[in-house]
């Protein structure tokens, strides 16, 4: 370890900044989440380096760099200057025992800037010793998914609570047993769900000694359409955080790799045409695991509010007194236009977009089809391919144009996603050419020719008509 990682107390200290450009407004930000004093130097000041300047309160400097500027520098960087400058800089850093970062120049620095993850009171530096900065920066984005916001405000009411801790509690295991209570337990959990009445509450709670028995909570997180790169920051935060995790089948195979390797896993996926948990049973274990104390999450394909029977869950958890909370996710119709860049409205055309589901709890959904029947609607279907030929009656006997194109997208997303194009009149043969047999989103009234599918599409199609004819 060639650098050894420090944090430097930067309080009433002067930074000096020599040179402009992007590279300067750069340290300039960094620089303005401390107290330090801020002197830049530079004959001229680009706009986005002005108005950091500003932002920060920092003192401009519009000249050359002269060596005397460095009286009193706690740290000095050297950006974007000619060689010339450089070295003047460097030389009088140096001599002067200043500490000094010469941007991209690792052989003329004294100290390296790490990416640095900051929450507040919470700062987590990460350095590779300037060998791979893009690592550095893929951990910082991984870290910063994890820890919330909030994290920071946490940390403050933890430095505020230390002279009380220490006089309630003993020195050892119950300080220990507070404070990973505090930061990753009843207490954390209190905070996340109310930072002010119920956190306080909780904390007195542990103190006092009460071990009243301390009821968990529930989140209704919405996985996404399959990918689990489109899984949301809390989402992941929430999965890190939870004791069990109730999921559902269509939860991409990625997704449960955010959850900790102990957090015991629920399968209660329904499939269509089989035996599978009931909805109340769902209801019932999300009860029972959170009324003991536990973290639970439920995870849902795509969106809990979108077909995914998220208010049932709610309602049902809210009556029995559980803490629930809704991390949305990005619904199927969504993701998987997206995914093949048909645009969902188009100005002048289609104004407004219909999401409707093909199935009810007992066969086919009806819907006001002479509605979705009129010239320039647009909509999605969800769990329709069952019930495609249903749909396909409905439409053209409400009287919309049997040219209406028709996109199908299954498994939108996922390595194995599969699109079919064709119109209201060809559906039930789209499907069948394409081998679509779900999960799969049918989109009605959107034009084909604006996505990247319909090229490709024609060609796999011609060839299955070819396959079925010989």
């Amino acid at each position: 370890m060639r650098y050894y990682p420090v944090f430097l107390d930067l309080e009433a200290k002067t930074v000096v900044i020599v040179g402009g450009g992007a590279e300067a407004a750069q340290k300039l930000r960094l620089m303005a989440k401390t107290p330090a004093r801020i002197v830049v130097i530079t004959p001229f000041a680009e706009r986005e380096l002005s108005t950091e300047i500003d932002a920060a309160g920092a003192c401009l400097i519009s000249r050359d760099f002269d060596a005397d500027d460095l009286h009193g520098a706690a740290l000095v960087f050297a950006c974007g200057l000619d060689e010339a400058d450089e070295a003047l800089v460097h030389a009088a850093a140096t001599e002067r025992n200043i500490q000094i970062n010469v941007v991209d120049k690792q052989d003329k620095c004294s100290f390296l800037t790490p990416s640095i993850v900051d929450r507040g009171s919470l700062t987590i530096a990460i350095g590779t010793e300037g060998a791979a900065p893009v690592l550095g920066q893929g951990i910082k984005a991984h870290l910063e998914a994890m820890l919330p916001p909030s994290i920071g405000s946490l940390v403050d009411k933890a430095s505020a609570l230390r002279p009380r801790v220490a006089r309630a509690l003993d020195k050892g295991s119950p300080r220990r047993d507070f404070w990973r209570s505090f930061f990753f337990g009843d207490i954390r959990s209190a905070f996340d769900r109310d930072p002010e009445a119920g956190f306080e509450q909780s904390v007195d709670d542990a103190l006092s000694g009460d071990k009243r028995e301390t009821t968990g909570s529930v989140s209704l997180v919405g996985a996404g359409p399959g990918d689990a790169d489109l899984l949301t920051l809390k989402a992941q935060r929430r999965l890190l955080d939870a004791d069990v995790i109730v999921y559902d089948r269509l939860v991409g195979p990625g997704v449960l790799e955010y959850a900790r390797r102990d957090a015991e896993r629920i399968d209660v996926g329904k499939a269509p045409g089989k035996l599978s948990v009931s909805q109340t049973r769902i209801n019932d274990i999300l009860i029972e695991h959170a009324s003991a104390g536990k973290r639970v999450v439920r995870l849902k394909g795509g969106d809990p509010y979108v077909f995914g029977r998220g208010g049932e869950e709610q309602a049902a958890l809210v009556a029995a007194g559980i803490p629930v909370d809704v991390v949305p996710g990005i619904t199927a119709a969504v993701a998987c236009a997206a995914e093949i860049r048909l645009p969902l409205t188009w100005r002048g055309e289609n104004r407004s977009f219909t999401v409707m589901t093909g199935t009810a709890g007992d066969g086919a959904a009806d819907h006001d089809w002479a509605a979705l029947a009129k010239p320039g609607a647009a909509f999605s279907i969800y769990m329709g391919v069952r019930q495609a030929g249903h749909i396909q009656r409905k439409l053209l006997g409400a009287g919309i144009a049997e040219d209406t194109p028709v996109v199908v997208v299954e498994n939108g997303t996922r390595p194995d996603q599969k699109t079919a194009v064709g119109t209201i009149a060809t559906l039930t043969r789209t499907l069948a050419l394409g081998a679509i047999k779900g999960p799969a989103i049918i989109y009605v009234g959107l034009d084909p020719a604006r996505s990247d599918v319909l090229d490709a599409q024609i060609e796999t199609q011609a060839a299955a008509e070819e396959r079925i004819a010989s």
